[in-house]
Formats: structure tokens, sequence, C-alpha cells
């Protein structure tokens, strides 16, 4: 089935992230179990509705602590992974999201936008979280920033729409919103055929933002409407 969000079908997907992912699926686990507590929780209150957009295997919205957890992905395999109180949305982001307007404080995404296969579809999307967050509510954009990564950036195979700090910026003003937080450089680039270094030091990396500056190959872009 060719979805419209992205060239890939449902099975050509779950064969990309099953080969991508799995292996090391225990490791990414309890990295993010440290980046949700130690960093994002800052940002979405036990009261909130959130939304892990392009969610994966749940990494971010299974470890979160809200009252209503929503995750979106065309991948079918997504349901496999996901906590028994995440509510999962199988649907193109391009496309009206099966929310109603105004029911999210937090939409959370992590390296997915670099996925969709054009600006309109990211413009469309960005409507999309525009129109189903609430006045005040937060969208968190984590991604590839390819400024610092020309060449690695395209090492795999479905990432098509490349992005930096300040072209996501300018996306989400030109959306609406206004954007409160702008790094070009957060987190390292990836964790896929990477060294699995010891969870302690993912806390520390967090609690050094000089290390940020040096090894920092992704964005970090918050926005409020």
């Amino acid at each position: 089935m060719t979805t419209g969000a992205t060239p890939f079908g449902e099975e050509d997907l779950r064969q990309i992230y099953k080969r991508r992912f799995e292996t090391a699926q225990a490791y990414r686990n309890e990295v993010w179990k440290v980046l949700t507590a130690r960093f994002f929780q800052r940002y979405v209150s036990g009261s909130a509705a959130v939304l892990d957009l392009g969610c994966g295997y749940g990494e971010f919205i299974n470890h979160i602590r809200c009252a209503e957890k929503h995750a979106m992905d065309l991948n079918p395999d997504g349901p496999r992974f996901l906590a028994k109180d995440v509510r999962f949305l199988h649907q193109n982001c391009a496309q009206p999201w099966q929310l109603s307007d105004a029911s999210l404080e937090v939409v959370f995404t992590s390296n997915f936008f670099e996925h969709l296969p054009d600006k309109s579809a990211l413009a469309r999307t960005l409507a999309e979280a525009w129109r189903c967050l609430k006045p005040g509510g937060h969208i968190i954009c984590m991604g590839p920033n390819i400024r610092y990564l020309p060449g690695r950036y395209w090492d795999f195979w479905d990432h098509h729409l490349p992005l930096t700090d300040l072209s996501l910026k300018e996306g989400l003003e030109t959306a609406g919103f206004s954007v409160t937080t702008c790094l070009s450089r957060f987190l390292p680039y990836t964790m896929v055929n990477a060294p699995r270094y010891p969870i302690s030091l993912v806390a520390l990396y967090l609690r050094c933002p000089p290390l940020w500056k040096l090894l920092g190959r992704q964005f970090l872009v918050i926005a409020r409407k």
C-alpha cells in the first residue's frame, strides 16, 4: 500500500525498522528511560494528553508520565511494542488526524520528519499539530541536523527530507507556532550501528551542555501554540 506520507508500503516499513532497531531495542529502551526522566519530562505535566508522532517502537510514549497517551505511525508492528495505556493511531500523518481539535497539550516527535517525502507533507503535518494542540500547548521536535551531517544523513534508505534547526523553526513559525527553544546541537546522531555506552553516561551527557556542542548532531526545536 502506498501511504502518501512515505513512498514505502507497510511491509517495507516493517522490514526496515525490524532490521534497524529490534536487535538494539532493550538498550534503546534504557536510553529513553533516562531521556524522558532526566530531560523531556520537564515539558510534560502529569495531567497532559500527549501524542508521540512517528512513535516507532514507543520508546518515548511508553516512558513519559502523563494522563493520556497517543502514538501515531504507519508501521503496523507499532502496537506490539506499545504499553497498554497507549492509543495507537495507524495513519498517514499528513492526512487529518484521528484526534479532536484542541485535545492535546504536547506533540512530541523524534527522528521522524526526515522520513516525510517533502515539505508539503511536513506543512500538512504541522497544520494538524496546530489544530490538535490546545492554546499554550507545545510541539517538541528532535531530529538529525543536516548542517552537521551532509553525507551521513543519507546513509539511511528512508531519509528523504533534509532539515536544519533553522529551516524547521521557519516552518513552525509559518504554521503559526512561536518557537521557544531552538538548539542546533543536542543529542548525537544515532544509536544505529553505534557503540552502546553505559547508561550512566547518558545522564551525565544531559547534565553537560558543553558536550552537546561537541558531540550533538541532532537539533531540538520546541514551539508553542
